[in-house]
């Protein structure tokens, strides 16, 4: 055989291979639940039953891993502030960190409240429910990720139980307000999140990056935005990722935030200016200041999704295990050891294994992103959840975490839209000039701070006999140079999935449920 073709077919073969690798590793971490969970002791059926959720949990845990994880470190990655090894590292440890520290020791195993548990007939009923619940979410996930669409981990488990509900007790089981809320959060998480990511970015490119001198601009502003990001992310932790072991009020939260905000700043501020003096007066110099930051809060987000949402993998299970035990329904369950490492490390896994698909769609396959700009999508994951608690606003950290990242792509669109249309004007003015001159001063005009950029325009609108552009005109040549920043096709994607997440997981949970009854009813 051709030595090229060998090549070609080690080459063709590679991929099977990291496939194998990964699908093995998982179906190993399955097999190793299951081996553990039949060492507990109890009743055939009910031992049987715990065995099959306990498989089923890690399979929801590692597709968490997967999916939902990749929104805490993919604009960290895109942005290349991150390595892919290095964000999946910091994701595992502070991740598996924030649910076994943080993740609480009782679980509401109702998921936001969609069902009415007094009309669960039994606690059978409430096991099988449970189980279609967390199967259909996992299976969901797991379709999510394989399309590349990163999606709400609760939305899911909670379309699961809606439809394992419904099927087990009829449509007035679900609490339809509930529901209502939920999906209204479709819509205020993105928007939340991009609203607050683009006007983070214009203030940045407004006091630092659209100034004559950008490094003095960074050594009075970074230090600043530092302060107001630890400050943010100190109460984020505070209200959500400590929760479930320390609750405080937002006031408190504010306080203890302004306190670790205040020693961050007078840290930081001297290291910042050290590092600024040794920086060239261009915009990729400055974005480097924002390296640290991002680390850290990529750091800080992952504790935090692990300390609260590993309640999504762990949940249905630990409701389960309470249910196998006592023989009742109740609306809290308690959290086993053993069950909250099945969501660590399930979560971690996945993440391993096959996280990178998403990291790298949300990091770069929605829009191009630089330090500056993933560190404007930070602050608004942190940002947009405290607001919305207090505002008793469902959100998804998903959907804002996205969101957050198609809203500093329109907001580039929209400044490049901009500047294209200041061009045509001076093209426009100086229509039957010299080539060269133009070119000359569109260089001058590029260089120049906006401020000084307006004060051009109007010099060059008084000093001319031209009329301005009509509306018409400027609109038509907008659509000729318009420059599309943002995936389109990306966007359309994810927004069906988010729409479909809930009814999908519904309507599969509910055929889960009638097969598992099926099958466990005397025949």
């Amino acid at each position: 055989m051709d030595i090229n073709n060998l090549h070609h077919l080690e080459a063709a073969s590679g991929h099977g291979r990291k496939e194998l690798f990964r699908s093995g590793t998982a179906l190993l971490f399955i097999v190793g639940i299951m081996l553990y969970t039949s060492r507990i002791g109890m009743d055939s059926t009910d031992h049987v039953m715990l065995v099959v959720a306990a498989m089923i949990g890690g399979y929801m845990a590692m597709n968490i891993g997967a999916n939902d994880v990749a929104n805490n470190v993919g604009p960290a990655v895109g942005s290349k502030a991150l390595t892919m090894t290095g964000a999946i590292l910091i994701a595992i440890i502070f991740e598996a960190s924030g649910a076994l520290i943080a993740g609480g020791d009782v679980v509401s195993t109702i998921k936001k409240g969609i069902i009415d548990p007094s009309l669960i007939p039994s606690s059978q009923t409430f096991i099988w429910l449970m189980m279609a619940a967390l199967l259909a979410g996992a299976i969901w996930l797991n379709l999510a990720t394989i399309a590349g669409a990163p999606v709400s981990t609760t939305h899911s488990i909670v379309g699961g139980i809606l439809g394992a509900g419904i099927a087990a007790g009829g449509w007035e089981i679900a609490n339809w307000p509930q529901l209502g809320s939920i999906a209204a959060s479709w819509v205020i998480s993105p928007v939340f999140g991009g609203m607050i990511a683009a006007a983070f970015l214009l203030l940045i490119k407004r006091t630092i990056t659209y100034q004559d001198d950008m490094i003095a601009a960074a050594k009075r502003m970074v230090p600043l935005l530092v302060l107001f990001m630890s400050w943010a992310f100190s109460t984020y932790l505070m209200m959500k990722g400590f929760k479930k072991i320390w609750k405080v009020d937002l006031v408190t939260a504010l306080l203890i935030g302004a306190a670790v905000a205040g020693v961050v700043y007078f840290l930081v501020r001297p290291l910042i200016q050290r590092a600024a003096d040794l920086l060239s007066n261009d915009k990729e110099s400055v974005n480097s200041l924002f390296t640290v930051p991002l680390i850290f809060a990529a750091a800080l987000l992952s504790f935090a999704h692990g300390g609260n949402d590993v309640a999504n993998a762990v949940g249905p299970l630990a409701a389960i295990n309470d249910a196998v035990l006592s023989g009742g329904l109740a609306t809290k369950a308690s959290i086993p050891l053993w069950v909250m490492l099945i969501g660590a490390v399930g979560i971690a896994i996945g993440l391993a294994l096959y996280g990178p698909k998403l990291i790298r769609t949300v990091g770069s396959e929605i829009t191009e992103l630089d330090k500056m700009r993933a560190f404007c999508i930070a602050m608004a994951a942190a940002i947009t959840v405290i607001i919305a608690s207090q505002l008793g606003l469902p959100v998804s950290s998903t959907h804002i975490a996205v969101g957050g990242v198609f809203g500093v792509g329109f907001l580039r669109e929209f400044l490049k839209a901009s500047y294209t249309e200041m061009t045509i004007e001076i093209m426009h003015h100086h229509e039957n000039d010299n080539p060269v001159e133009v070119e000359a001063y569109l260089a001058e005009f590029g260089q120049a701070s906006i401020k000084t950029k307006g004060e051009m325009l109007q010099q060059l609108k008084k000093s001319s006999n031209k009329e301005h552009l009509s509306k018409k005109e400027r609109k038509e040549l907008r659509k000729v140079y318009k420059t599309e920043l943002v995936k389109r096709s990306a966007l359309l994607k994810i927004a069906a999935a988010w729409v479909i997440t809930v009814p999908a997981s519904g309507v599969m949970a509910a055929i889960i449920y009638f097969t598992i009854r099926g099958m466990m009813l005397p025949q």
